[in-house]
């Protein structure tokens, strides 16, 4: 064979469709590609968004199916940033054919993506979200019974607009100003006022200094972060809610906008918890308070909620609703069915935040505004829903999980003395689809009568 030289490349002046390279395709993709299409997903995404765009006037725009198909593609590979969703759909054939791009077409960039986001509202994300709930549950991955609630961190960048001295409510931009004209400069400009942030010594902004009257904890700390809450079907593992709220509010205070929200899901399900076939609510103790015991026990929720430790007498002043809702909760604590409940939550409703939030390269972001943040982190949810049904039907809820795995045979042979040779082979594939184990393992069953065939 002679070798090959590379040679200087000139451009085709003309190919036809049968000579564009083509992907050998990724089974995880193409089975959620013929998901979606068996689904009427596109069509339902162009009826869905067609009355925020205009009907004859202007040039098209991204086609809603590709823009909630980037998406998805973002939590299956968690990438975080909408650059990094650009570049790696132009890098794979694979992902070109997942969003339906012609030959001619290019992969949407980031600025495509923040103006269709900036377009549609959150009602349209909120539908796709129901769309895909409503898909899992024809495959009996809604059961509605048992819905544990929790809610984590999701960490941003942090905004200096927001915060002030707590001394003297100076803004941290009026303190750039103050600082660049006692330096000399008396109209500092925009570019004068980085220069002398950049270079300036002693650069600190501690809590016991600065405050902001949005971006705060719920310690009280100015630390700019968002507050995902999920309400998570224990049975199945189905996100029902997700919710996403300011990190300065409490658990008791986001609970009853979530538990609403999953209600308004589980009734378009028909699956919905009435005050005479009530559905459960687990939660841990930081969602345990009077009011909120109160609300829910005449509700469609049947409380499970942690009781904290106490050390002193309850004294209920005459209130009695609250001491019968607080009782009630306390009774059902005691159950076997409580124990498995809680042991579900611990395990299901984390397993939901390690997905969207670690996995799934949501734990931080760089988008402003939690409308931004709350559109996003609807599709994110959405996409670990089809990861249940994927799981369900290929085994894998992961492009990685489904390249890598278990792979075995096992060879029979029967000779014409009786003698059975039995042999299996196993080999085990990483992520990025290599041999990185394998194993021989063989033996022989029955009686041999001629000795001579052992050579």
């Amino acid at each position: 064979m002679a070798m090959g030289q590379q040679k200087d490349r000139q451009g085709d002046l003309m190919v036809s469709w049968s000579e564009m390279p083509r992907s050998p395709g990724h089974v995880f993709y193409d089975r959620l590609q013929s998901v979606l299409i068996e689904g009427g997903f596109d069509s339902f995404a162009e009826a869905t968004c067609i009355a925020y765009y205009a009907s004859k006037l202007g040039a098209p725009s991204v086609p809603p199916g590709r823009y909630f198909r980037m998406h998805l593609v973002g939590y299956f590979e968690g990438i975080s940033s909408e650059r990094g969703l650009e570049w790696r759909c132009s890098d794979s054939l694979s992902l070109r054919e997942f969003l339906r791009l012609e030959s001619r077409d290019r992969v949407p960039d980031h600025s495509w993506l923040s103006k269709t986001r900036s377009r549609l509202p959150h009602e349209v994300h909120a539908a796709v979200f129901d769309w895909v709930l409503a898909l899992i549950a024809k495959a009996g991955l809604v059961q509605g019974d048992r819905i544990g609630v929790d809610a984590s961190t999701m960490e941003a960048n942090a905004a200096l607009r927001n915060i002030v001295r707590r001394d003297t409510g100076e803004g941290y931009r009026e303190m750039l100003k103050h600082l660049g004209k006692e330096s000399g400069i008396e109209t500092p400009t925009a570019e004068d006022l980085i220069r002398l942030d950049r270079n300036r010594k002693g650069k600190k902004l501690s809590n016991q200094d600065w405050v902001s009257k949005s971006d705060r904890m719920k310690d009280g700390t100015t630390h700019l972060a968002y507050k995902p809450e999920h309400a998570v079907d224990l049975d199945t593992g189905a996100v029902v809610a997700a919710e996403l709220h300011p990190a300065d509010e409490g658990d008791t205070t986001t609970l009853g906008k979530t538990l609403a929200t999953a209600e308004a899901s589980l009734k378009a399900l028909d699956l919905a918890p009435t005050v005479e076939t009530r559905a459960e609510c687990v939660t841990d103790k930081g969602y345990h308070a009077r009011a909120v015991l109160k609300d829910l026990d005449n509700s469609p929720w049947k409380t499970r909620i942690s009781e904290p430790k106490q050390t002193n007498f309850s004294r209920w002043r005459g209130d009695e609703a609250a001491r019968r809702a607080v009782t009630n909760n306390r009774v059902r604590l005691k159950s076997g069915v409580a124990r498995a409940a809680f042991k579900l939550r611990a395990e299901i409703v984390e397993r939901s935040f390690a997905h969207n939030l670690d996995r799934g390269g949501m734990r931080r972001t760089w988008l402003h505004g939690c409308e931004n943040v709350r559109k996003r982190c609807l599709l994110h949810v959405a996409g670990h829903n089809l990861s249940l049904l994927m799981r369900q039907l290929i085994g894998a809820g992961t492009p990685r999980e489904a390249v890598a795995g278990r792979y075995g045979c096992f060879c029979v042979l029967i000779t014409p003395t009786g003698a059975v040779l039995i042999a299996q082979i196993v080999v085990i594939v990483s992520n990025e689809g290599d041999a990185v184990f394998s194993t021989l393992w063989f033996a022989i069953l029955g009686i041999i009568e001629n000795p001579n065939l052992m050579a």
